[in-house]
Order: C-alpha cells, then sequence, then structure tokens
C-alpha cells in the first residue's frame, strides 16, 4: 500500500474543509438539551423508522440519511433487526400498522434472499455478495415474524439462510468463509450477534443444529475474551481499537444466546465487559466510541449507536441480576442520549433519527442518521414504559 503523506498545505485545506463540514452540516443536527420527554423522543424515533420504511419504492427500512439530504436505498442487515422491534413495538403500543409494518419487511427480505440463502452485504444491489452478520441479523427478523404469524415463507427463508450459515462455520465454531467484503475478515468475533440469530431460529424452527452451532460460535469468542473483559479480534476496522458498536455486539449475542440456552457463562462474559464499561463511561454518560484494551478511550467522540445498544445490554443484566449498578448505569447513558437526540428539525430525514457520532462529525457515520441507530435507541427507551413487555431471552428486544 502507497501511504499518502499530507504536505502543511494539503492538511491547511482539509482543515477548512473540515470546519467548513462543521458549520454548515453539523449545525443541521441540534440535540434537544432541555427537559428529556422520554415518550415524546420514542414516538419521534418511531415516526422516523415509519418514514425511512416509507422512503423508497420497497418495503426494507432505508440505511438512513446525510445531512441535508433524501433517505438512501433500504438496507437488508439492519431492516432484518428492526423488523423484531416493530412487532414489539406493536405489542406495547397496541398498533397493528406497526406489525403489518414487520411483516412487509419480512416479505421484502425474502425478495432479496439469495439464491444461496444468504443476505447481501451492504446496501441492495444487482451484484449481491453474502454476508454470514447481515444473514444472522435478518434470521432474527424471520424468526420473530414467524412466531406470530406462522407463514410458511418466512420459515423457508429462515431455514434456508441457517443451513447457509453452517456451511460456512469451521468446526472450532468461527465463521470463516462469507464474511462482508466490507469489513476485516479476520477480526469478525463479534458475529456472536448472528450467532444469535442462528440461534433464535434454531428454537423457533426446531432446528438444534443450528443451537449447536450458535453455542459453537459462542464459545469462540469466550475463548477470545481477556480476563478484563476484552474481545482481541473484535472490529469492523481496527481490532487495536475497536467501536463501542462491536464491542456492544458482542455482548449482545453472548447475553442472547445464554439466555435462550442456559449458559450461565455466557452471560457471566458479558457481564465481565458490561462491567469494566460502567467504570469508563464518566458522569454524563459519555462512552468514547473507540477503546483501548485497557479499557480506556481511544477518541474523543461517542458512538451513539454502541452507546444504545450498551443501555440495552446493562437494562437485560439488570433484569437478569438485579443489579443495581447496571440500572444506574443505563439511565446515565440514556440520559445522555436523549439530550442529543433531535426531535424538532424540520428535515423528516433528520427529526427523530439517532446520528452515528457526537458530536456529529465524529468518524462513524459522520454527518449522518442511521436506522440502526435510531432502532437500537428505540429498543434503549422501551424498557421505561409500564405497558412495555419486559426484556426477555425469547424477546428479541435488542436484536
Amino acid at each position: 500500500m502507497i501511504e499518502i503523506v499530507k504536505t502543511p498545505a494539503r492538511r491547511l485545506r482539509d482543515l477548512i474543509a473540515d470546519q467548513w463540514h462543521r458549520r454548515t452540516l453539523g449545525r443541521l443536527y441540534s440535540g434537544d438539551r432541555g427537559v428529556a420527554d422520554a415518550d415524546l423522543h420514542l414516538r419521534e424515533a418511531v415516526q422516523w423508522l415509519k418514514r425511512a420504511q416509507d422512503a423508497g419504492a420497497d418495503r426494507g427500512v432505508s440505511y438512513g440519511a446525510r445531512f441535508g439530504e433524501r433517505f438512501l436505498p433500504s438496507y437488508p442487515e439492519t431492516t432484518g433487526y428492526i423488523i423484531p422491534t416493530f412487532l414489539r413495538l406493536s405489542r406495547a403500543f397496541g398498533d397493528a400498522e406497526l406489525a403489518e409494518r414487520a411483516v412487509q419487511a419480512a416479505d421484502w427480505e425474502v425478495q432479496v434472499q439469495m439464491p444461496s440463502g444468504a443476505v447481501m452485504a451492504g446496501r441492495v444491489t444487482e451484484t449481491p455478495r453474502p454476508a454470514v452478520f447481515n444473514t444472522g441479523q435478518v434470521l432474527l427478523g424471520w424468526a420473530a415474524v414467524f412466531e406470530t404469524s406462522a407463514e410458511a415463507r418466512f420459515k423457508e427463508a429462515g431455514l434456508k439462510a441457517g443451513e447457509w450459515l453452517l456451511t460456512t462455520q469451521a468446526p472450532g465454531g468461527e465463521f470463516v468463509r462469507g464474511n462482508s467484503p466490507m469489513a476485516d475478515s479476520d477480526s469478525t468475533v463479534y458475529n456472536v450477534k448472528a450467532a444469535w440469530g442462528l440461534c433464535r431460529a434454531g428454537h423457533v424452527f426446531d432446528r438444534q443444529d443450528f443451537v449447536g452451532a450458535a453455542v459453537r460460535n459462542a464459545e469462540f469468542a469466550l475463548r477470545h475474551q481477556r480476563e478484563n473483559g476484552w474481545f482481541d479480534r473484535c472490529c469492523l476496522t481496527d481490532a487495536d481499537r475497536p467501536l463501542l458498536h462491536t464491542l456492544a455486539y458482542t455482548l449482545q449475542g453472548l447475553v442472547g444466546i445464554g439466555s435462550l440456552t442456559g449458559r450461565s457463562d455466557f452471560i457471566e462474559a458479558a457481564g465481565r465487559t458490561a462491567d469494566a464499561l460502567v467504570r469508563l463511561m464518566d458522569g454524563d454518560g459519555f462512552i468514547p466510541g473507540r477503546i483501548r484494551a485497557d479499557f480506556t478511550g481511544a477518541v474523543g467522540w461517542c458512538c451513539m449507536t454502541g452507546s444504545a445498544q450498551t443501555a440495552i445490554v446493562w437494562a437485560r443484566l439488570h433484569d437478569l441480576t438485579g443489579d443495581r449498578r447496571y440500572r444506574e448505569a443505563y439511565d446515565r447513558v440514556v440520559g445522555y442520549l436523549l439530550a442529543r437526540h433531535d426531535v424538532t428539525s424540520a428535515d423528516e430525514a433528520i427529526r427523530g433519527g439517532v446520528p452515528g457520532s457526537w458530536p456529529v462529525w465524529g468518524d462513524y457515520g459522520r454527518y449522518m442518521v442511521l436506522n440502526w441507530a435510531t432502532k437500537f435507541f428505540v429498543d434503549a427507551l422501551l424498557p421505561e414504559r409500564r405497558s412495555a413487555p419486559p426484556f426477555s431471552g425469547d424477546d428479541d428486544v435488542s436484536g
């Protein structure tokens, strides 16, 4: 690889361009920072997810939107795990339309499923490439919607997807084939989140081979955990400074599989990392978006997606253990997210959506609102509603 060395003139041009973007794009998204009304923020986030699904010609959910621009095309991976969120929202609010949206999204996923059974990497394309992680995420959706509808097409699609995943797994549990070309294929411990989808499908479709494969992958993940809770080989791009997002995916997968299979060692392993993140978070609820192996922050910006996921994990661990530290940590990080969620913008592609980073010029999802950030934000807020069903191992609320 040829390294491009920036001259002083080029560095100055980049600095000027960055400052211009901060003034022009950064001002388009404004956190509330007022009195946090969780119900208002939840409603606006749900409305944003609806608009993201309605934005295109299909019934997938848009990837998101760059500030000042229109919604982007639909994203198969994250539409897959938005399906269970729509279903849980439907139960929480008694809203049949949300359940119908889930079915429509699941049907779209069937339409774009690859002949092999895999789900494509990235946004919708006419030249798809298979992706292990994305396939597991859509399995979460098909399993959830089949439980409510019993429609054979969702079981058929889920079985094809699960059987394809089995072909990608090595005897030691790692998924070694079919990893996304958009990420480092040697740093995929976070694939345990996909294994959770395989485990859910195994329970719903009565396939113990799916469950067994998921357990082997979770055991593989544990072999890459250090005593302090750190996971090696666990990032899309930088395993030495992984995103909170991918660390949280790993925790969600371990807690999900552990809850479904009764493997307390998986939940305890997630708890070690969750404890380290409690200690890392500051008094305002800020968690660095990238983290070093000694659990110190590597950047000065927050990954909003990862913070919402971590809130979900802490809520689930509080349910499982009764440990008040998790509840207190959950309250703090949710407060941080609420104070930085725009519910007043006149731009419907922005209002209610959650940005990738805070400040919004952070490196993750820079100057964008993202459907998965918004989905996890909704999941994080749902435990606050008295009418919402509680977290449980069989209810995929944190897909």
